[in-house]
């Protein structure tokens, strides 16, 4: 699966509400994926999703409250420094972050919008934000009463950004418009009522992309035009094996702290492997991670097998840059557990874990 000389540091988000550390930084071992704990800052409530500058030298996070805010770290060897108070985003919940185009990009959950900040050339945040609201509901009134945007991210060509929203079914494909960056809607894909997407991730080759929806345990296997900025539903994969019991994904599983039911499955995230034989997806409530197997064309992918995730209610999958070890953060238990990748089943073995309280996700650097 190839190997790379960056992934040597990690990075926790978690949620401190619920008694995390806010941001925890790790070394990582590059001969076995081992993560040791070297220091944690709560410079910022509930920094649940993380993303690094491309450059590594500055490290973004979502304060995943009511009033949302996004927050700008300098990365020293001792840990993340705060650039300055957190800018709010001038949504709610916002859950996921981005960087494309000069901008700082964040979904923000429970408004159902999409925040645009500038990022300045010494890696500071400005302000104000440009905000995008998505319109529309869907089927299930207790989870789509209206628009909860995901997670947004920039194509793998960088000119179009998708917008995932788990509430009204459906992927938002924008452009950055006007000199404010407000993201603005070039297309809006419909995906199966009641599906819940709720993030995406590309195959390596660019031409693919796979939705996972967290209220049915499924991923919505889609083609990608960057040229035309179209996205094109072709089949969706079951994450579970037949005759399981996915439960009644009826309550609401997304908002910060994590919410309070224990019955049902949630899908949560999903990674594919470099070379795109393989991907990976978490399964909070079957606290699982299943193993798909990719068609060589991206168009399909078989359910292998689900391997135990090591904790309970893995909030995030995180690959690290070597394609070798695969990351959960198991939010209810509080621990990161990483397991090692087989390369010729993708199967994971459980390799090892840190505690972590509240964790939400890693991101690499």
């Amino acid at each position: 699966m190839g190997t790379t000389d960056s992934g040597r540091r990690a990075y926790i988000g978690s949620f401190t509400t619920a008694g995390g550390l806010g941001i925890t930084t790790a070394d990582v071992d590059p001969a076995t994926g081992a993560l040791t704990l070297r220091h944690s800052t709560d410079a910022v409530p509930n920094p649940s999703y993380l993303a690094p500058s491309p450059d590594g030298r500055y490290l973004y996070a979502v304060s995943e409250l009511p009033d949302g805010a996004a927050a700008a770290f300098a990365l020293t060897p001792e840990g993340p420094v705060p650039l300055g108070p957190a800018v709010p985003v001038g949504g709610a919940d916002p859950t996921h972050l981005t960087l494309a185009a000069g901008r700082l990009l964040t979904a923000n959950y429970s408004s159902g919008s999409v925040s645009s900040l500038p990022v300045r050339a010494d890696g500071t945040l400005g302000a104000p934000a440009a905000v995008l609201h998505h319109r529309g509901s869907g089927p299930r009134r207790d989870r789509q009463e209206g628009p909860h945007a995901h997670a947004v991210l920039p194509d793998p060509g960088g000119r179009w950004l998708l917008s995932v929203d788990l509430g009204t079914d459906s992927v938002r494909v924008c452009v950055l418009d006007g000199a404010d960056g407000t993201p603005a809607v070039h297309d809006e894909v419909a995906l199966r009522p009641g599906s819940g997407p709720r993030h995406l991730a590309f195959h390596p080759r660019g031409d693919r992309a796979y939705v996972i929806n967290e209220l049915d345990p499924t991923v919505t296997l889609c083609q990608w035009d960057a040229v035309a900025g179209t996205l094109t539903p072709l089949g969706e994969t079951r994450l579970l094996p037949d005759g399981t019991d996915a439960g009644s994904a009826s309550q609401d599983s997304s908002k910060s702290g994590g919410g309070t039911q224990s019955s049902g499955t949630f899908p949560s995230e999903l990674v594919v492997s470099p070379d795109g034989r393989f991907a990976w997806a978490a399964n909070r409530g079957h606290d699982s991670i299943s193993v798909l197997a990719v068609d060589p064309s991206g168009d399909s992918a078989r359910l292998r097998t689900t391997v135990p995730c090591g904790g309970h209610w893995p909030r995030d999958l995180a690959l690290h840059p070597d394609g070798r070890y695969l990351y959960a953060a198991n939010e209810r238990s509080g621990d990161v557990t990483w397991f090692t990748l087989d390369p010729d089943t993708g199967i994971p073995a459980r390799s090892g874990s840190v505690d972590a309280p509240a964790a939400s996700c890693v991101v690499f650097v």
